[in-house]
């Protein structure tokens, strides 16, 4: 049989390319897309240059391919930001990248997409789950992006899968950006059930699984990939119930 053509947006590096290493190691065909190339290339995973926020760039991206089988929409990110500290634009600037995108992406590819009876899997993260400050935008986007999915799911049914990955912290090159050096990692660490952040693969293996037909029967659903989470801060502040 021939291959899978999976397209990673965003896939050059982190996130992006551990879910890019994912399915080629699960043998597919994959193609991530970026305005920039890979600092390190990516071996047996072929590049395209694309700005995800030109739309008419990304229908003819999508009109060039010859098939489609599976679409994971991970490009995205903030750096952090309070809101007061700059303008209304600049903050417009994060949710186009973080939700126009996905959706002009996934409209882009959908013709591909309808006769493989294929999948899209969108990159989420629980900043969409709860309060967000410093990336109150970002957060607002992933939230969006969660609904948006869901809808998808029911209008392209029974042609196209949609799915949410809805991602925790992971460790990536940036991580020191977010959370500090490494003792600001471990500390952070600490604060997860499963005590450590997630690595790049761990979110390609659940892209993987949701593209699969294992998850035939799965659509419009979000899979909670944050090790448990994190721990109640009232537990540690309260007096009492305090574990031995």
């Amino acid at each position: 049989m021939d291959k899978r053509l999976v397209v990673v947006t965003g896939g050059t590096r982190g996130v992006g390319a551990g879910i890019a290493r994912a399915f080629a190691d699960a043998d597919d065909e994959v193609l991530v897309c970026a305005r920039r190339p890979p600092q390190v290339p990516l071996e047996g995973i072929g590049f395209a240059p694309l700005d995800l926020r030109d739309p008419p760039a990304v229908r003819a991206f999508f009109e060039r391919l010859p098939r489609l089988d599976v679409l994971v929409n991970n490009a995205g990110g903030a750096p952090y930001r309070l809101l007061t500290e700059t303008e209304a634009e600049w903050h417009a600037r994060v949710i186009d990248l973080n939700l126009t995108a996905p959706l002009t992406v996934s409209l882009a590819a959908y013709d591909r997409l309808k006769p493989a009876r294929g999948s899209i899997v969108m990159i989420g993260s629980v900043s969409g789950t709860r309060p967000s400050p410093g990336t109150a935008a970002y957060g607002a986007a992933k939230a969006g992006l969660e609904n948006l999915a869901r809808s998808m799911a029911v209008e392209w049914a029974p042609d196209v899968r949609v799915n949410t990955l809805v991602v925790g912290m992971v460790r990536t090159g940036l991580s020191h950006l977010h959370y500090g050096g490494e003792d600001g990692i471990e500390a952070v660490s600490r604060t997860v059930p499963l005590g450590r952040l997630a690595a790049p693969s761990d979110i390609g293996g659940a892209a993987v699984f949701l593209a699969s037909d294992a998850a035939a029967y799965i659509t419009g659903a979000g899979l909670l990939v944050h090790g448990g989470g994190e721990r109640p801060a009232f537990l540690d502040a309260a007096t009492v119930n305090k574990e031995k």
